[in-house]
């Protein structure tokens, strides 16, 4: 390899060296964070039985998000994705801290799952579909041809 760059003229040596650092640069996987969860220690603090909804936005902080009904729980997620090259991103890690409330909004529960216990915690996203993902960029773009109506232009009758 280094008979060959040496062969090589100065500008072309430095394209090539790029171009191996380009390919090398791009196959790194870079990872990302979301979400948040307590530390272990802000957890303990958490006692069943004594704590409000009140006391756990104090020591554990505001929750990704909490359950729909008035009394249902709290919910932490935090997500470690990772993004390989043209590779579809992949969820390496996932963890789900739930704490459920009673009746009062007294601490009735603190559970931790994540992807390494077997449970898959889908998270939703609000997304709205569209009828134009079955078609191709050109069965769109041509799709309308033989379709013309001379009553569909503006301004004729």
């Amino acid at each position: 390899m280094l008979k060959v760059l040496n062969r090589l003229k100065p500008a072309s040596r430095a394209v090539a060296c790029t171009l191996v650092l380009a390919t090398a640069v791009a196959c790194t996987p870079v990872y990302k964070k979301h979400g948040y969860i307590p530390t272990p220690e802000e957890l303990a603090e958490i006692k069943v039985g004594v704590d409000t909804r009140d006391t756990v936005l104090e020591k554990a902080g505001a929750p990704s998000s909490s359950g729909v009904l008035k009394d249902s729980g709290f919910y932490y997620v935090a997500s470690r994705v990772r993004h390989y090259g043209p590779k579809r991103p992949e969820v390496v890690s996932r963890e789900l801290v739930a704490i459920s409330f009673d009746q009062r909004g007294v601490v009735r529960n603190i559970e931790k799952f994540g992807l390494e216990d077997g449970y898959v915690i889908v998270l939703d996203r609000r997304v709205t579909d569209s009828s134009v993902q079955d078609k191709g960029f050109l069965r769109q773009l041509l799709g309308n041809i033989g379709q013309f109506s001379p009553s569909n232009i503006p301004g004729a009758s």
